[in-house]
C-alpha cells in the first residue's frame, strides 16, 4: 500500500472517530465520512469494500483506546486484585459514559459477528485482564464466570445509565453507588478494595 494510501485509510478511520464522538454511531455512513474527508463518496471502498469494515476499523479504534485508559488506571499493577479489578470497571464506566457514540458502536452485534479486522479478538484482551484479576481477587472462584457475570452487570449498568433508568430508578447522582454494588455482588464486600 503506497503512503497516500496508508494516510487516506487512516484519515478516514480518523475522520468516522471524529463524527461518532459528535454525533454519535448513527452518523456513520460513507457518504458523511468520505465528505468531511475531503473525498469522493466512493474513495472509501477501496480501502474498506463494506460499510462494516470501516465501522469495524474505527471501532478498533474505541477498544484500543478503552484497554490503554484501562493500563493507564491499573499503573504497574502494584493494588491489590480487587482494586484493580474496581480500577478497570470504574475506567470501562466512565469511557461508556463519556465516549457513549464510540462504546455503542464498539458493542455493535454485527460488527461484531462479522470478524472484520478481528473485532472482536480486539475486545478479548481486555476480558482476559478482567479474568485474570478476579482470578487472584476471588481465588478458587470460576473467574471467566464470575468476570463474565461481572461485564454484563457493568455493561448494564453504562447502558441503563446512559437511558437515564437508574439514575431515575436509584436517585443516585453518579454511577458509583452502583458500581460498588456490583463489586461486592461478584466479588464480595470490599474484596481487597
Amino acid at each position: 500500500m503506497t503512503e497516500s494510501g496508508t494516510s487516506l485509510r487512516d484519515r478516514l478511520v480518523d475522520v468516522g472517530v471524529e463524527l461518532v464522538a459528535a454525533e454519535g454511531a448513527q452518523a456513520l455512513t460513507l457518504r458523511e465520512i468520505a465528505r468531511r474527508a475531503g473525498v469522493s463518496h466512493g474513495a472509501p471502498r477501496r480501502y474498506f469494500p463494506t460499510h462494516l469494515e470501516l465501522l469495524s476499523a474505527i471501532a478498533r479504534r474505541g477498544f484500543t483506546e478503552l484497554a490503554a485508559r484501562g493500563a493507564a488506571a491499573l499503573g504497574g499493577g502494584t493494588a491489590a486484585p480487587g482494586a484493580q479489578v474496581a480500577a478497570l470497571a470504574r475506567v470501562y464506566l466512565e469511557f461508556a459514559r463519556d465516549s457513549p457514540g464510540m462504546y455503542e458502536l464498539m458493542f455493535r452485534h454485527d460488527l461484531l459477528e462479522s470478524g472484520h479486522l478481528g473485532l472482536r479478538e480486539t475486545s478479548l484482551p481486555l476480558f482476559g485482564l478482567l479474568t485474570d484479576l478476579v482470578g487472584r481477587a476471588r481465588p478458587g472462584a470460576d473467574a471467566r464466570l464470575v468476570a463474565g457475570a461481572l461485564w454484563a452487570n457493568l455493561h448494564g449498568i453504562a447502558q441503563l445509565w446512559s437511558w437515564g433508568s437508574l439514575r431515575l430508578a436509584t436517585g443516585a447522582d453518579d454511577f458509583g453507588p452502583l458500581l460498588r454494588s456490583a463489586l461486592d455482588a461478584h466479588l464480595g464486600p470490599e474484596a481487597g478494595r
